[in-house]
């Protein structure tokens, strides 16, 4: 991981707790950076998202609110729309302007996996939050990287990548446990199962300058 010597340890901490099964070479950060506008505009449709997910599950599950439930929800909700202004501000600042429809093939075919009726669902729909959110944190972590050196510099982009990949760590963190304090213990065996198709659908996804494409020349 020698392109994230400028993280300070408790960063490069995080980034190597994620359990991911497989890592983001810098070359994709280059590649995706090379077309700043289109990778702002996905960005900001991927905040909409996180934000109307968390809303959609302080809603709707459980129904007895589990404990902590509507904290976290609420206030991943409050973090994905600032994420959101952040990032438009941004788009609108550099000439960009967010399409009327866009779709994300990664993140639909992770809710794919989600399994129907409870409590299997709401356990799914929870890690599956978690894997785009861990997802998310490193991609932005490897972004803040390419930007920050290289053909590519962006000191903009750099400072705003490094400042978001530990609030995206920070949301992945409180995903898992909320699906630990339903499911208990057990959760772990469907958790290790998720986490490896979801690299098997990262390596799916075909190249381009959006947060969860596939890498060059795959």
């Amino acid at each position: 991981m020698r392109y994230f010597e400028t993280v300070n340890p408790a960063q490069l901490a995080k980034l190597e707790a994620l359990p991911l099964h497989s890592r983001t070479p810098v070359e994709w950060g280059r590649a995706v950076l090379a077309h700043p506008i289109s990778l702002l505009i996905d960005h900001a449709f991927l905040e909409k998202k996180a934000a109307t997910n968390a809303l959609e599950l302080l809603t709707r599950w459980p129904n007895d609110w589990t404990e902590g439930w509507v904290e976290t929800m609420t206030g991943v909700a409050r973090d994905e729309a600032a994420h959101l202004a952040q990032v438009m501000r941004i788009l609108l600042r550099r000439g960009g302007r967010p399409d009327r429809v866009h779709k994300n093939p990664y993140a639909n075919s992770l809710r794919e996996l989600v399994r129907k009726g409870e409590p299997a669902e709401i356990l799914d729909r929870l890690l599956v939050s978690a894997l785009i959110e861990a997802r998310s944190c490193e991609r932005f972590a490897v972004l803040a990287a390419a930007a920050g050196d290289g053909e590519t510099s962006d000191e903009e982009l750099a400072s705003f990548y490094q400042a978001l990949y530990s609030s995206e760590f920070g949301h992945y963190r409180v995903f898992l446990k909320l699906a630990v304090k339903i499911a208990g213990q057990s959760v772990e065996v469907r958790w290790q199962q998720m986490l490896s198709l979801e690299a098997q659908i990262l390596a799916r996804q075909a190249a381009g300058p959006r947060i969860h494409s596939g890498f060059p020349g795959q």
